[in-house]
């Protein structure tokens, strides 16, 4: 009986516990880094749209606005005056990043109303019109009530922007040196305040059909 036993399963082959361990060993170890492959590229997707949040509230908290009206001042006054100058108030919105205000650096060479080649201004201040477009006007900034003395504008701090000197033959120029087709009067014109972070700021007005010396352009 016992040889009838021994015979029947002679030749056949088994497994042992080794074998039965690396075999489950394997298997850990392939789900260990499938689990990881997985887990870190949930990670890095976690991150990148951490990052683009990010971005989006930067851009959102560094845009300005613009508070009051738009002053133009005359180069010549009447019916068919022009402009020379342009000044608005600035602040950051609600929560906003402090926006470096540096100003240009006048282009003395030539007096064109533009910022000089070599400026470092941070923020570029265009004109856009239906004849033309210029871009890097020259500006200056006046700070306004409790703003401290550096060129970072802040929150609860206004700075007063003008384009352009208050004579043509002053450093820097005006928008009669910038602008080969004046602006006068019935023209709808943009300015667009172009900063390194956040929306650009874009203003449009029209001129009355009468040039004064100083008009506020609502």
């Amino acid at each position: 009986m016992m040889q009838k036993l021994f015979k029947l399963h002679k030749g056949q082959k088994g497994i042992t516990g080794l074998e039965t361990a690396i075999i489950l060993i394997a298997f850990v170890v392939v789900a260990a880094v499938f689990a990881y492959t997985v887990l870190s590229a949930g990670l890095f997707a976690t991150q990148k749209s951490q990052e683009a949040v990010y971005s989006g509230l930067k851009e959102a908290r560094s845009t300005l606005e613009i508070r009051g009206g738009v002053i133009a001042t005359a180069n010549t006054t009447g019916a068919s005056g022009t402009v020379g100058q342009i000044s608005f108030v600035l602040s950051t919105v609600l929560g906003g990043e402090p926006m470096d205000f540096t100003p240009p650096t006048a282009n003395t060479t030539a007096n064109g109303g533009v910022a000089a080649a070599n400026s470092t201004n941070k923020v570029v201040i265009n004109y856009v019109d239906q004849y033309q477009e210029v871009n890097d006007l020259y500006w200056t900034i006046t700070k306004l009530g409790g703003s401290d003395a550096d060129n970072l504008l802040e929150q609860q701090e206004k700075f007063e922007i003008t384009i352009g000197s208050s004579s043509s033959n002053s450093t820097g120029g005006n928008l009669i040196s910038a602008l080969t087709n004046d602006l006068t009067v019935n023209r709808t014109f943009s300015i667009i305040v172009a900063t390194p972070v956040g929306a650009v700021l874009e203003i449009e007005r029209t001129m009355p059909a009468y040039i004064d010396q100083i008009m506020n352009l609502h």
